[in-house]
C-alpha cells in the first residue's frame, strides 16, 4: 500500500525544492554576470524570441541574464542584511527583556520611533548618509528591518523570564548572560529562524525600491532596481519585456522567499508534528 504523505513532508520536500531554485538562481547570476554586460547593437530591441527569451534591451543587452544578475545580487543583499537585521534583533530583543525596566523602556522607545518612520522614506536617508552604492543600501536596509522581530523575540522572553527553570535558575545565582544562552535561546531560536527568512521578502522589496529610486546602487550595476528604472522610458515605445519579466522575476523570488519561511515556520512548530 502506498504510503500517504503528511503535511510534515509535503512541508520539508516544498522548502527544499524552494532552496534549491533560490540557491539556483542566484549561482546563475554570478556566473552570467559578465554576460549581462556584454552589448550587441545588432541585436538592439529585439522582443522576446527562442534566442533571446526575455528579449534584449536598447544597447543588445540579453534582459534573461540580466535579470538573472539582477535577481542574484538582490537575493545576495537580502541574505546578508537579513542577517544582520535578524541578529541585531536577537539582541536588542533579548536586551530588553532581561537589562531591567530602564532598559526595556528605552529600548521599547526606539523600536517605536524606528516603526513610526515610513520604511522607505528610512531606508532611503541611511543609504544617502552612508554614501548610496551597496554600503549604503545594506546599511539602510539592515538597520531598518530589525524592530518587529526585536518585538516578537521580547514578548516571547518576557514570557519565559516567569518559567519555573528560570526562576530556579536566578535564585541559583546563574548569570543573565549564561540563563540567556543556555535556557531561553533554545525556545527562541524557532522565532528567530523564521522571522529572519521572513525579513528577505522586504529587505530585498526595499533593496530594489531604493535602487529605483535612484538612492541605491549604481546604474552600472545589473540590479533589478537599475533595469525597472532604465525600462521606464522605453515602454512608451513598446518595449514591455524591458519591465515585465524582470519585475515578474522579482515578485516570484519574494513569493518563494516568504513560502519559505511558512514552511520553515510549520517545521519548527510543535503542533505540526501530528500532522
Amino acid at each position: 500500500m502506498r504510503k500517504q504523505i503528511n503535511q510534515r513532508q509535503k512541508a520539508k520536500i516544498l522548502a527544499a525544492v524552494v532552496t534549491v531554485v533560490l540557491a539556483a538562481v542566484t549561482v546563475c547570476g554570478i556566473l552570467f554576470t559578465e554576460a549581462a554586460m556584454e552589448t550587441d547593437f545588432l541585436s538592439r530591441n529585439q522582443a522576446p524570441s527562442a534566442v533571446h527569451i526575455f528579449g534584449t534591451d536598447w544597447m543588445g543587452r540579453d534582459m534573461l541574464f540580466r535579470t538573472l544578475a539582477g535577481l542574484s545580487l538582490s537575493i545576495r543583499i537580502g541574505l546578508l542584511t537579513a542577517a544582520i537585521s535578524g541578529a541585531a534583533a536577537l539582541l536588542i530583543g533579548i536586551g530588553a527583556a532581561v537589562l531591567g525596566r530602564k532598559a526595556d523602556a528605552s529600548i521599547s522607545w526606539c523600536i517605536d520611533l524606528v516603526m513610526g518612520i515610513p520604511h522607505i522614506l528610512l531606508v532611503m536617508l541611511i543609504s544617502i548618509a552612508c554614501g548610496r552604492g551597496f554600503t549604503g543600501v545594506v546599511a539602510g536596509v539592515a538597520l531598518t528591518h530589525w524592530p518587529s522581530l526585536a518585538r516578537v523575540i521580547r514578548g516571547e522572553v518576557l514570557q519565559l523570564r516567569q518559567a519555573p527553570y528560570i526562576l530556579v535558575a536566578e535564585k541559583l545565582g546563574v548569570s543573565k548572560m549564561r540563563i540567556s544562552a543556555v535556557h531561553m535561546f533554545p525556545h527562541l531560536l524557532p522565532q528567530f529562524l523564521t522571522g529572519t527568512i521572513l525579513l528577505f521578502p522586504h529587505a530585498i522589496l526595499h533593496e530594489a525600491s531604493v535602487t529605483f529610486l535612484g538612492f541605491g546602487l549604481s546604474s552600472e550595476q545589473p540590479a533589478i532596481g537599475v533595469i525597472l528604472s532604465e525600462s521606464m522610458q522605453y515602454l512608451t515605445t513598446g518595449k514591455w519585456w524591458l519591465a515585465l519579466f524582470p519585475g515578474l522575476s522579482l515578485v516570484l523570488v519574494v513569493l518563494l522567499f516568504a513560502m519559505l519561511g511558512e514552511r520553515v515556520r510549520k517545521l519548527l512548530d510543535p503542533a505540526s508534528v501530528h500532522e
